[in-house]
């Protein structure tokens, strides 16, 4: 990891047990177009949104304190070079500080210079800031369901990483 992977912090009063429980629910924050599995090292799964496409093997998991996703393979169809992620890593660490949870979620290798990182920043951005936030406070996301978004206010359409508003 570096200064420069994209990072974000949440914060909310459950169990860290809960919160990582809750970010394994991936189709509950992150798209309904899951596959596989995400609960044990090894697991592997891919998460789709139209033509792009992530798979993930799960790297480590370090109970209710970390949880690593490595990218094996992908095609993100917005960007010439469709394997950018491939071989980058998403880490959840996870602390508690009394009732409250944090977790930060980095994208190693995620950096200012890969043509994706605007587009996939602003991606992230709603998934961990708004969507798994509100998994994790509510038990209730905002996965994307086939390039929509149901939001409280807003409805977003989504070209992965790229969330527009109306």
């Amino acid at each position: 990891m570096t200064g420069q992977d994209y990072s974000a912090s949440i914060t909310a009063n459950i169990t860290a047990q809960e919160a990582a429980e809750r970010i394994n629910r991936v189709a509950d924050w992150w798209t309904a177009g899951f596959t596989g599995a995400s609960g044990n090292v090894g697991d592997a799964f891919t998460v789709r949104f139209g033509e792009t496409f992530v798979d993930f093997a799960v790297e480590e998991l370090v109970s209710a304190r970390r949880i690593v996703w490595r990218v094996t393979d992908c095609n993100l169809h917005f960007v010439e070079d469709r394997k950018e992620w491939k071989g980058t890593r998403v880490i959840f660490d996870i602390s508690a500080d009394g009732a409250a949870t944090t977790v930060t979620m980095t994208h190693a290798g995620l950096i200012p210079d890969v043509a994706c990182y605007e587009v996939c920043r602003e991606g992230w951005d709603f998934c961990i800031t708004e969507s798994l936030q509100k998994l994790l406070t509510e038990n209730q996301g905002l996965p994307d369901r086939g390039g929509r978004r149901q939001g409280a206010n807003t409805v977003a359409k989504v070209v992965f990483g790229k969330t527009t508003r109306r």
